[in-house]
């Protein structure tokens, strides 16, 4: 089994659409999945609940209990543990990081996402973890180019020397359509379906050792 941990200490950044998606493709994918639900906003387990049909299963927690919920997930054969997080608390997201394989920070092109990735991936190196920075919410290109909001953003997380997913999740209205009804995007098709799937493809295989992990985070 392999825990994921999906990380964002700013409010707003979509991190728990981040974490639906990243457990819906996992569950697509034909892995047996649980989302554990740890941010107080339970928003993760109202799309899930909202979902018609099976899906991936997905349990109300808190930071302190999600040890004893990772040895009843293992014992129970799940494949992949998705972790939401409580956004700014950071004692709640240390216990979430102490126990995964891999941290999915997830940051909108803004300056003060990128301070609150900082902070982060700082808790991330002093726990011996391996991390990832998902952009979110980040323009669409336009004929073929990168806003320059979205340049400027990779030139300040190269500077930070912060390792960066390849797949750039856009801010597309279709997220919210299908959150709505418990579905991912990728079961709705378009250039999100593309997005997530790129995603997923990477931190699966990063995930689960199949492709080389990124460079250790430095402040």
């Amino acid at each position: 089994m392999r825990t994921i941990a999906i990380v964002a200490r700013k409010g707003g950044s979509g991190k728990t659409t981040v974490a639906v998606h990243m457990a819906l493709a996992a569950h697509l994918g034909g892995r047996r999945t649980l989302l554990a639900d740890a941010d107080p906003q339970r928003s993760s387990s109202l799309v899930l609940n909202a979902r018609r049909g099976c899906g991936p299963a997905v349990a109300e927690t808190s930071g302190p209990k999600l040890f004893a919920l990772q040895v009843a997930a293992l014992r129970d054969d799940v494949d992949t543990l998705i972790i939401d997080t409580a956004a700014g608390a950071e004692d709640e997201v240390a216990h979430a990081i102490v126990l995964a394989d891999l941290c999915l920070l997830v940051l909108r092109p803004t300056f003060l996402d990128f301070a609150a990735a900082i902070r982060t991936s700082d808790v991330v190196r002093r726990l011996h973890k391996p991390g990832l920075i998902v952009l979110n919410q980040a323009p669409v290109p336009r004929a073929g180019s990168e806003p320059p909001l979205v340049k400027k953003a990779h030139e300040a997380l190269r500077l930070m020397r912060l390792p960066v997913a390849p797949a750039i999740v856009r801010a597309r209205a279709s997220y919210q359509t299908a959150l709505e009804s418990g579905r991912s995007v990728e079961e709705l098709g378009g250039p999100a379906a593309k997005e997530i799937g790129e995603l997923w493809t990477f931190v699966e295989r990063l995930a689960y050792g199949q492709t080389a992990p990124p460079q250790r985070m430095t402040a």
